[in-house]
């Protein structure tokens, strides 16, 4: 065979539940090159295969899910359309309906006559409940693997054999239901996501060259369009504003739950709210390309990547069906034969055995709650790459952080201003942008936005001159200023005890010295920082409050800048002046000693180490594709809190499904024990099943409460 890179992609009509993917990936395996070359979207019924063979046609595909009872029709990539019932869960619906209605009137006709009328709607309740039952058991049997289908066929049909009508129509009636319960709550996980979508209008207000306005369809707009968005309207497509500023309601993409204040040359995600001022954007992605369309996309694809629960339960199920089969025939078999047993009794008995071997509620307890998972994380602003992610998070012990742009803003910012030589603090942060007003630096432009946050509008220097690694000089108001470092001023021999000792000081905390001076003496001194944001303190505490049991900052930064915000924040440790290279080493470090970390960080500098640690977390990634594709975990919003609350959620996820597994084997064991001992029914297991079933998907399903 020839290894090829196509990928096919389709939807398949009669693919509703996990049931269906268990016999699609077994039917398939062999003729595509294995289980891994398949995924599949339960949520909106897609299938993508990657098959080894370029021999494998989609038409070839298609036969062969015709075999296992289903349809397959080929979709275009990427397509994230919303997804209608099927045929099949239409008839579905129908069936199990007239099975409900036809065990009633049985029932009522058993209850108030004694005619033997009451067979015809039970038998009816048999046809109508094993309607879809039937072809899938019979495919069960060629296929020599056994599956609860077969299970519920031969129950029903050893029931009708013994003369139990009525036990025989409510076990298929229960077991309809089980499997209508199934698909609705996959279909409720698909709403909650497909809700994101909705959040998005369908049209855009266009302005024309002209200046005119026009409403045009989303999918109709392209790249480079100018847009109006009115005060309370949603942003239709993700853009940059050209004109005017508001506050917008971002909530639905990042999660925050305050509204952001946004102005000429920034940038606007497709769904946000507009607050109280009219914008004009210019659109910089289309309308299958915008930041909330790539959420659902990776959202959909990530429950193809099935998590360690889920792997185990379905080889669980693979081996307990079969085991549990043979066991139910030698109760059949072993008690008459060799203790003059009833052979009816204990057919009835193998027969019960033989529902309570039905894995419904076992398969459904875990895939439930990873989609509800993920949905109610997607709408809370984390994009979080499939359950097995997940799971992950929920074991993590230590956490490395970035610095800067992580636990800090990112950007300096002037904390200190110090003025001396009878200089006034206006004075001094006036001659520093004045000096700085044309200068790109990173501290120039903190210092020119400090002097505009004071009202201070500075005039630019004349002769303005860099000084290459030291600083810039210029004349202001027909007087010579220079501005730089400590080095530039020990070079012009203007230092002093006085100044050195305010100049230590700042260092000690962590400040970043720019000192400002003239032909005659120091005019003072400022510190900048880069500031800790906010939730980066609130966010510390509450990993400490979840049992994170180490938090380590990493930063290229110096030692003592490094240190005086690690004592601010309360983290374990710090690791400062680091290379990338450095941070990889860091992390191998924590992973040797806590065996599970997690890498928070937003640069690209961080890759390697978000790479190499248990679990990567990109922060602030609205918008960047590129960010969002390559982390495990993507907090859309700069707000570190994101962080504590993933975890927790995760946490909550895996002791849901630990306990939806644990429920549903021990009522398996409970009615085993009973049915030995004679005091279970064929109606009662059925029942105990499908409640179970009915029990671990509302548990799962409240994971979808934020």
């Amino acid at each position: 065979m020839s290894q090829v890179t196509k990928t096919i992609q389709f939807r398949i009509d009669g693919m509703d539940c996990m049931e269906e993917v268990t016999v699609l990936r077994s039917g398939l395996s062999a003729l595509v090159g294995g289980e891994s070359q398949l995924s599949f979207d339960v949520l909106n019924r897609k299938m993508t295969v990657r098959p080894l063979s370029e021999n494998v046609t989609p038409d070839l595909i298609q036969s062969a899910v015709r075999k296992l009872g289903m349809e397959a029709i080929p979709v275009s990539q990427n397509s994230s359309e919303p997804v209608e019932p099927t045929n099949s869960w239409n008839l579905s619906l129908y069936l199990t309906g007239l099975c409900a209605v036809t065990v009633s009137i049985g029932f009522l006709l058993q209850a108030f006559s004694s005619s033997g009328w009451d067979r015809i709607p039970f038998i009816v309740a048999v046809a109508s409940g094993l309607w879809l039952v039937v072809p899938k058991a019979w495919r069960s049997v060629s296929r020599l693997q056994p599956d609860m289908n077969l299970l519920m066929t031969v129950a029903v049909v050893g029931a009708i054999a013994i003369g139990e009508y009525s036990e025989a129509a409510a076990v298929a009636f229960l077991f309809a239901l089980s499997h209508v319960l199934e698909s609705w709550s996959v279909r409720k996980a698909q709403k909650a996501i497909q809700s994101l979508l909705d959040l998005a209008p369908t049209t855009g207000r266009v302005i024309d060259k002209d200046g005119s306005e026009k409403s045009k369809l989303i999918n109709e707009i392209a790249i480079g369009t100018k847009l109006l968005v009115k005060p309370g309207e949603k942003v239709p497509l993700d853009g940059n504003i050209v004109s005017g500023d508001s506050f917008l309601n971002q909530a639905p993409i990042t999660g925050e739950s305050m509204p952001v204040a946004k102005a000429k040359g920034e940038s606007v995600f497709a769904g946000s709210i507009n607050g109280n001022g009219a914008i004009e954007i210019v659109t910089t992605k289309d309308a299958g390309n915008s930041t909330i369309a790539n959420i659902i996309r990776l959202v959909e694809q990530a429950r193809s990547d099935r998590s360690s629960s889920e792997q185990w339960v379905d080889r669980f199920a693979k081996i307990y069906t079969p085991v549990v089969m043979v066991l139910a025939f030698l109760v059949f078999l072993v008690p008459p034969l060799l203790a003059q047993g009833e052979w009816s009794v204990w057919l009835y008995r193998s027969l019960v055995l033989l529902v309570i071997a039905c894995p419904c509620a076992l398969v459904i307890s875990t895939p439930v709650a990873v989609v509800a998972a993920l949905a109610s994380a997607a709408s809370s602003g984390v994009l979080v790459k499939g359950g097995s992610v997940l799971e992950k998070m929920a074991t993590i012990k230590a956490i490395a952080v970035d610095k800067t742009g992580t636990l800090t803003e990112g950007r300096p910012k002037v904390l200190v201003t110090l003025p001396l030589d009878n200089h006034s603090e206006n004075e001094l942060i006036e001659r520093a942008a004045s000096l700085d007003a044309r200068s790109n630096h990173p501290l120039a432009i903190a210092i020119v936005e400090e002097a505009k946050r004071l009202g201070i509008q500075p005039i630019p220097a004349e002769n303005y001159q860099e000084i290459p690694g030291r600083g810039a000089s210029g004349t202001w108001k027909g007087k010579n200023y220079w501005i730089g470092s400590t080095r530039l001023m020990d070079e012009r021999r203007q230092s002093s005890s006085a100044v050195t000792e305010r100049i230590e000081r700042l260092a000690n905390e962590g400040k970043t010295i720019v000192v400002v001076g003239n032909d005659q003496h120091v005019c003072g001194l400022l510190g900048l920082a880069d500031e800790i944001r906010e939730s980066s303190r609130q966010a510390i505490e509450q990993l400490k409050e979840l049992g994170i049991v180490h938090v380590q900052m990493l930063t290229g930064d110096s030692p003592a800048t490094a240190i005086s915000i690690a004592k601010l924040l309360g983290v374990d440790d710090v690791s400062a002046g680091l290379l990338p290279a450095d941070k990889v080493t860091a992390i191998d470090s924590l992973l040797l000693k806590f065996g599970s970390v997690a890498m928070v960080g937003d640069g690209i500098n961080d890759a390697p180490a978000l790479a190499k640690a248990t679990v990567g977390i990109a922060m602030g990634v609205a918008g960047s594709d590129a960010a969002i594709e390559t982390a495990d975990v993507a907090l859309m919003s700069n707000d570190l809190t994101r962080l504590p609350w993933v975890i927790g959620h995760s946490r909550r996820m895996l002791r849901i499904i630990k306990w939806n597994i644990g429920f549903s084997i021990s009522v398996k064991v409970l009615f085993f024990a009973l049915t030995c001992f004679g005091l279970s029914s064929l109606w009662g297991a059925i029942a105990a099943d499908t409640g179970a079933s009915l029990l671990v998907i509302f548990n799962g399903l409240r994971l979808l409460k934020k």
